[in-house]
């Protein structure tokens, strides 16, 4: 006794099968991304923090006194 199975049938169960397979894939990029979101904020504060402090250093204001300078005297 041979089975077949109406084409009607197969495409629904590829319809069911592609939907699902949408859905498990939603749900795998929304956990990564969820799991990324603290790494990311992570370096973001680091490269924040390691930006104001270049930024200090390099809008140090003059010194006030020479001490550590060298100064050339000509006589």
């Amino acid at each position: 006794m041979s089975r077949e199975i109406s084409p009607g049938l197969k495409i629904l169960w590829i319809w069911t099968i592609g939907t699902a397979a949408i859905m498990v894939t939603n749900v795998v990029r929304t956990r990564l991304t969820d799991m990324e979101q603290p790494t990311n904020n992570d370096q973001q504060q680091q490269q924040q923090s390691s930006l104001t402090t270049t930024d200090s250093i390099l809008v140090d204001p003059t010194p006030e006194s020479d001490e550590g300078f060298v100064k050339e005297v000509k006589a």
